[in-house]
């Protein structure tokens, strides 16, 4: 049985990247014709839509715990990329990428495919690794885990989602020109979108746990939460405000990243 499950395992992980590969060579072909590399941005979290949906049907589609882990992440997908492709449109390309284009010089093409689109398809099989789990060995009856997994999923998604709906609300309003982001679900943590993404993989993992290699699992959110926490997050984004007065005053009242009331600045 043992053996079984390894080759079932080993299988579903080399499809899986393939996939992935397959998938951010054709963005990086499409960022070349549009001669912008935030394409990888808007094809991220169609990417992970791709792997969870090709991963559940070839380990036999059902209405199980694997329907369930590719729908979640079919709705977060979704929502994730039209918000980017959103805030994208009509605009020059993203910041960070236009550094790197400049930066770059000759070696533009090969480090934006390897940096930019191979190493965000590579970050993307790690942070998927739940789902794969799931939708390998799936389970039977959903448990008490699960449903806790699916509630802190919830939780997560309203975080992010409303966390984004009220950031793209306040910076259309042309009063708010220059101004900083503290109302909202951003009076309770300086990052609500942040954590909102990290909860949902969190919740997904919780869904592989009980199932076979399901340690596994936490390789996804451990991903993304260092990701976010200590890479290319919250890290960039902050060092991009870190000299504003409005800044550190807000930083002083409101926490990083879990949520919490705000605090009496002194």
């Amino acid at each position: 049985m043992e053996t079984l499950q390894l080759s079932m395992l080993q299988n579903t992980l080399n499809i899986a990247f393939l996939t992935v590969i397959l998938y951010m060579s054709i963005c990086f072909v499409i960022a070349l014709i549009k001669k912008r590399n935030d394409i990888a941005d808007i094809g991220w979290g169609i990417g992970f839509i791709l792997v969870s949906i090709i991963t559940l049907f070839i380990n036999g589609f059902d209405f199980d715990r694997g329907f369930i882990a590719t729908l979640l992440v079919l709705i977060w997908g979704i929502r994730l990329s039209i918000h980017i492709f959103g805030r994208n449109k009509g605009k020059p390309e993203d910041y960070r990428y236009q550094e790197f284009r400049n930066s770059w010089g000759k070696w533009f093409l090969l480090r934006s495919y390897f940096q930019v689109f191979i190493l965000q398809g590579v970050l993307l099989f790690l942070i998927v690794t739940p789902v794969l789990i799931i939708n390998i060995f799936r389970g039977g009856a959903i448990n008490f885990l699960d449903v806790i997994g699916i509630n802190i999923w919830i939780i997560g998604f309203f975080f992010e989602t409303v966390g984004d709906y009220q950031l793209n609300k306040f910076i259309s309003n042309k009063n708010n020109n220059g101004k900083l982001m503290t109302s909202g679900l951003w009076q309770y943590t300086r990052h609500p979108n942040y954590f909102g993404e990290v909860a949902q993989w969190w919740g997904i993992s919780l869904l592989a746990l009980t199932l076979p290699f399901g340690f596994l699992a936490l390789i996804g959110p451990i991903t993304i939460t260092t990701l976010i926490l200590k890479v290319s997050g919250i890290p960039l984004l902050e060092k991009r405000y870190a000299d504003r007065e409005d800044f550190k005053e807000y930083k002083k009242k409101t926490n990083e990243f879990f949520p919490w009331f705000p605090k009496n600045s002194k």
